[in-house]
């Protein structure tokens, strides 16, 4: 989503670098080769950002280029193709083919509604055919499209979860986060922040069924409840059916929050018929638990353009979780996993720089043991 003010509550708690620092305009190894080596610095022993969570290295080898005349930036949503290259969705209408190992583009595809403006494209899906599902942040909406681009499908929304007057949603605050559940038959959307009406800082998870034709019908909705001003930019699912989930803030002057959120929604209360969310009404919430703030990652030498309470963040958008081996099929994201690796989830986070000169197109690559 674009930049925007919002008034979080930060720890301006910096990490020490350590002394194995990755170069800020580095592209050096990409995701099929960030694997720990044995006695090395890198591994999942070191570069701690709190117990459960380790910082690989970053990269922003994309950071103000262009590609085939567009704009690499903007990026908010990563997703793992079936091939085990890196899906990226720009919210300025473009979606990206990256090379898994240099994260350099290998393909562009411009992205437009069915009347052909363009879309504040936000969360991305690759589906088990490959189609790619897209959110809109506008209206809202989710889409299939080609990888060329092309409209093939568009999945029903709920009034209310609609951008005011059409529904209660605030502008820039609908569906930001996307991931399709264990099994490839259910899939979740995120909104970032509150209905209109419900309460502040509890958020709407909407849920789809894939149907016999291979579209998908709306099914269970979820609350969740992010901390004082923070919105939700990015969901993903884990093969047991857990999410991972990143809250994100932003304060003038100080710069980004970004925390890491494990969430479980398997026990929480359907709320499609609850038209308030006010708290007092006996709805089960999505239970999270705190894996990281990133502010006490290690900055392994970065630099940042504006005020940050940790010169290696800026605003995180999009995450994807990665094979844990060259190879390893995309939907298996812990087979092959052997020796210290074990119980270690490789993801892949990435900064929308609004295309804006202060800000970063910044890759992380994080080590998650949930």
């Amino acid at each position: 989503m674009r930049l925007r003010t919002v008034l979080a509550s930060l720890t301006a708690t910096v990490a020490a670098a350590t002394a194995m620092a990755a170069g800020p305009a580095s592209a050096g190894p990409g995701p099929a080769e960030a694997g720990p080596v044995a006695g090395s610095a890198n591994t999942p022993r070191q570069h701690a950002c709190s117990p459960a969570v380790r910082l690989d290295r970053f990269s922003d080898v994309l950071d103000k280029t262009t590609y085939e005349g567009t704009f690499v930036g903007n990026l908010s949503g990563l997703a793992v193709d079936r091939d085990g290259s890196l899906a990226a969705v720009s919210d300025r209408s473009a979606l990206f083919r990256l090379d898994p190992r240099t994260l350099a583009p290998t393909g562009v595809a411009a992205l437009a509604d069915e009347s052909g403006a363009a879309l504040d494209s936000e969360g991305l899906v690759v589906d088990r055919d490959g189609t790619r599902l897209v959110s809109s942040e506008t209206e809202p909406a989710i889409r299939r499209h080609s990888r060329s681009g092309a409209i093939l499908d568009r999945l029903p929304v709920p009034d209310a979860l609609r951008v005011a007057p059409a529904g209660r949603a605030v502008a820039n605050g609908t569906f930001e986060g996307l991931t399709l559940l264990p099994g490839g038959r259910t899939l979740l959307a995120s909104m970032e922040y509150a209905l209109a009406g419900d309460s502040a800082g509890t958020v709407r998870f909407q849920t789809w069924r894939r149907t016999r034709g291979g579209s998908f019908a709306l099914a269970a909705q979820y609350a969740y409840r992010t901390d004082p001003g923070l919105g939700v930019p990015e969901v993903q699912a884990l093969p047991d059916g857990r999410l991972l989930v990143l809250e994100r803030g932003f304060t003038a002057g100080v710069g980004n929050t970004v925390r890491l959120y494990l969430a479980d929604p398997r026990h929480a209360s359907d709320t499609r018929a609850v038209p308030y969310l006010t708290g007092q009404d006996g709805v089960r919430t999505v239970r999270k638990t705190l894996l990281a703030d990133l502010v006490d990652c290690p900055d392994l030498g970065a630099t940042a353009r504006q005020p940050q309470p940790n010169p290696l963040l800026d605003n995180i958008e999009g995450m994807t979780v990665l094979p844990a081996r060259p190879g390893a099929h995309p939907a298996r994201p812990g087979a092959g996993v052997t020796g210290r690796d074990r119980g270690w989830l490789r993801v892949l986070v990435v900064s929308d720089d609004n295309q804006n000169a202060v800000q970063t197109t910044r890759f992380l690559f994080l080590r998650v043991r949930v």
